[in-house]
């Protein structure tokens, strides 16, 4: 009894205790939240074959509402109880996910004929999940690519006479698998009398339907189609086994008229191509390049292509636009550095695994370099011309402050930061400095190499040892930091890990001018304008006073971003201008009393010079307007590469035509 007492004591005191706890509690503070439970993940991809070829059948004909109609029938692999299907998110030449999932519409599923709802994925948003009944075979997929009608909505992909058709935008695929594992079997219908050029290699033709030859994930969305109804396509082929092709679509059939210069350039950028890297990796190279002032501009590296996109006067125009000739040279040479060569944790086995970038100081880096210079050897640009624009390139880190805080290798994550939205100060936020500073690191390699050699060596054999390997391969082939100094220390013994990691990862104010010094030359500055840069502002209506007051100016054309005269386009960080109150929203009216005009502005810097009078600058902002006293007394300082007398000319060498015989001749 004594014991039976006790345990009824116990129990009321308990009970008693968490009465008493109870109304102790605070009932104004609810209880401390705790995360609720993840939901399963999906599927790591793996590298086992897919069950079957998928069906992919795009129709582009709607050119009007701009929307694309996707169907697709995806085998079911036995014993599936559900599919996850991923849009693509990573992509390749984007290093970032920037796959545009908010443009999709419509999206209905099927199993076996059987309408079934999809549910899209709590966490990843690029994941839908489709349930399976039992036995169930194919699962039907539909949907809507509704391309940007408006610069607002993102770059605009389709017009009335042109469309750019990336296949990573009209598809989706299963999770779970390597993408060089699953095939597709693809049909696009086009509208009527549209021609069409691409990488991939057709099957069939029936009328405005296109079959294509069976390939598979990875090749597929590495192989983008252009389609447009005027197009001419040149022979570039250097050699008959490096067969290179231009495929040119535009506005209007006028823009298709290529001067004797123009392809004569065109032509020895494929033959100097083929000499500095002495080996391909392509059946056949397709140069995809529109000339559209309704469709955006673009340059995005594939294996066997690229996608490349620029005003509609790139060849009527041709003397008028030096600087934007090295647009080619750079994606053709990441055929070879970037798409057959590529750092190992840029790959990735799928479209929606995440990729690293922090070799892309090499990746794109020294791809900028080879595109400069085989602009160069090709005649896309003369020797003066290019060293004019490595000039400016210099000059403009020499005023850009934000290599005080930001390493070179943090910049390489800027993708993944912010997409590619345009950052409101460049010159100290330092968006993706990776590929101008690392163009002027790569020629500081270069020149040192020939340096270390006297002459007997350089960078082009670095990479006829590097990216010249395994030559007609399309397996990619990765590398690491290590293996690329290994090569390089094959060239000439040097401490090469020590050279870029000075460089790239420290953090290093001092703009790499190294190789104009090895190379012959010093950056100076004069009021002297380069011819083309005259001919190109009066063309463009846009003007660079960076390196004098500390901003650039404007009249946006073309693609629907035409802006009034006088927009300010960047303002420099800790420059005159911005000292002064120069923001970038601003638009400048007047210049010492007399209307806006570039060459009004450049007069006026000119006689401060002399006079020591302050610029009196009149500016609208929004609908007040403002003026703005600039005491600036330097001049207009533009950048060139002057050469030193009793120096090496390596930099000369570097730009001049190669030597070499065609590896294939």
């Amino acid at each position: 009894m004594t014991s039976r007492l006790s345990r009824l004591y116990a129990f009321a005191v308990v009970f008693l205790l968490g009465v008493a706890s109870l109304f102790a509690q605070d009932v104004t503070n609810p209880p401390q939240p705790q995360p609720a439970a993840m939901p399963p993940s999906i599927a790591a991809p793996v590298d086992k074959a897919y069950a079957g070829p998928i069906q992919l059948d795009v129709n582009l004909t709607n050119v009007t509402d701009r929307a694309v109609h996707v169907q697709e029938r995806i085998p079911v692999e036995s014993g599936a109880k559900e599919m996850v299907l991923l849009y693509p998110q990573w992509i390749p030449g984007n290093h970032s996910p920037t796959g545009p999932i908010s443009r999709l519409a419509g999206i209905i599923t099927h199993v076996d004929g059987k309408r079934v709802q999809w549910v899209r994925d709590r966490v990843n948003v690029y994941a839908f999940h489709v349930p399976l009944a039992e036995g169930a075979k194919s699962v039907e997929l539909d949907f809507d690519y509704l391309s940007p009608d408006k610069p607002s909505q993102g770059r605009i992909e389709i017009s009335d006479a042109i469309a750019d058709l990336p296949w990573n935008e009209v598809l989706m695929y299963p999770a779970g698998y390597f993408s060089r594992d699953i095939p597709f079997d693809v049909t696009l219908k086009l509208p009527e009398g549209w021609k069409y050029a691409t990488a991939l290699e057709t099957a069939s033709e029936q009328g405005s339907t296109l079959k294509f030859k069976q390939t598979t994930l990875n090749t597929l969305v590495d192989s983008p189609l252009y389609a447009g109804t005027h197009f001419k396509r040149v022979d570039l082929s250097p050699t008959p086994t490096d067969i290179v092709h231009l495929d040119i679509f535009a506005d209007n059939e006028k823009d298709l008229d290529i001067p004797p210069a123009a392809l004569k350039a065109h032509k020895q950028l494929a033959i100097e191509a083929d000499k500095l890297y002495g080996s391909h990796h392509y059946n056949h190279y397709d140069f995809l390049l529109l000339l559209s002032d309704k469709v955006g501009g673009i340059g995005l590296e594939h294996h066997q292509s690229s996608e490349d996109g620029t005003r509609a006067s790139y060849f009527t125009n041709w003397s008028h636009g030096v600087m934007g000739r090295d647009l080619l040279a750079h994606e053709y040479t990441h055929s070879w550095n970037g798409k057959f060569r590529r750092p190992a944790d840029l790959w990735t086995p799928n479209f929606n695994v995440p990729m690293r970038d922090d070799l892309l100081w090499v990746y794109e880096g020294m791809t900028q370099y080879w595109g400069t210079v085989l602009s160069a050897r090709s005649g896309m640009r003369t020797p003066e011309e290019t060293r004019d624009v490595l000039a400016r390139v210099a000059a403009g880190f020499e005023i850009s402050p934000g290599r005080d805080w930001r390493p070179l290798v943090d910049t390489t994550n800027q993708p993944t930061i912010s997409q590619r939205r345009p950052v409101s100060f460049v010159s100290w936020q330092r968006p993706e400095d990776y590929y101008q500073e690392g163009e002027l690191i790569w020629l500081d390699a270069d020149t040192k190499i020939r340096e270390l050699t006297d002459g007997q060596k350089s960078l082009d054999d670095f990479v006829k040892a590097f990216l010249g390997v395994y030559n007609g391969s399309f397996v990619t082939d990765t590398y690491t930091f290590d293996d690329l100094v290994n090569v390089l220390n094959g060239v000439v013994p040097y401490d090469w890990a020590k050279f870029f990691r000075e460089r790239v990862y420290d953090l290093h104010p001092a703009v790499p001018e190294d190789g104009f010094a090895r190379g012959g030359y010093k950056l100076v500055y004069t009021d002297k304008e380069p011819s083309w840069a005259a001919s190109a502002e009066a063309s463009f209506g846009m003007a660079d006073f960076s390196t004098s007051l500390g901003f650039s100016v404007g009249t946006p054309r073309g693609r629907g971003e035409a802006g009034p005269s006088g927009s300010i386009t960047n303002v420099w960080w800790d420059s005159p201008a911005f000292k002064a109150g120069v923001t970038p929203d601003m638009q400048i009216i007047s210049v010492n009393g007399k209307a806006f005009t570039t060459q009004v502005l450049r007069e006026a810097i000119l006689e401060a010079e002399h006079t020591k009078k302050p610029l009196s600058l009149q500016f609208r902002r929004g609908d007040d307007y403002t003026t703005i006293s600039l005491p600036y007394y330097n001049g207009l300082r533009i950048p060139s590469l002057e050469r030193v007398n009793g120096t090496p000319d390596r930099l000369d060498e570097i730009l001049a035509p190669s030597k070499s015989p065609l590896p294939s001749s």
